[in-house]
Parts: C-alpha cells; sequence; structure tokens
C-alpha cells in the first residue's frame, strides 16, 4: 500500500498524552489518525468518541477517601443498612 507523509505540530505535552491514551486503547499515533480520518469520511464528519473512562476529580478524591478508610483500623464498619441506621440515630 503507498503511503503519504502528515506533518503536524503539537504540544509535547499533548503528543505524550495523547500517545498515553492511545496506547491503552492498542494504537500508536499514525493508526489512531488513520482511524480518525476514516470514519470521519465514512460518517461525514467526527464520527465517534473513543477514549478510557477518566473520573473527575471528585470521583478521584472520593476513592481516594474510601482507599484510606479501608486500610485505616480505627475506622468504623458497618455490616447491615439497618446496623448503619442504627448509628446515623446516634
Amino acid at each position: 500500500m503507498v503511503t503519504a507523509n502528515l506533518t503536524i505540530r503539537l504540544d509535547p505535552s499533548l503528543k505524550q498524552e495523547a500517545e498515553t491514551l492511545f496506547a491503552k486503547l492498542g494504537m500508536n499515533l499514525s493508526t489512531a489518525v488513520n482511524v480518525f480520518f476514516r470514519q470521519s469520511l465514512e460518517y461525514g464528519g467526527i464520527p465517534f468518541d473513543i477514549r478510557t473512562k477518566r473520573p473527575n476529580n471528585a470521583t478521584l478524591e472520593a476513592l481516594a477517601e474510601a482507599r484510606a478508610l479501608a486500610h485505616d483500623p480505627n475506622a468504623k464498619f458497618v455490616t447491615s443498612v439497618e446496623a448503619l441506621m442504627e448509628d446515623l440515630d446516634k
């Protein structure tokens, strides 16, 4: 297959982030650009959303708090909804 070169200018950190993302999706930058162009032509516009799930800051903070609590020997745990409700009523 004959190919053509495409040169684009990117911020180095943007390029690195994109390479990391596309590697998680099993492709390099060249493959990702080819996928984008082919799907764009078929769809007649920007056709798709390829991404990994990226939690927002509030979710990341909640996950960190949950991990910390899970490893805290002094954290209070309940084993049922009833026990939780009793504890909340105190």
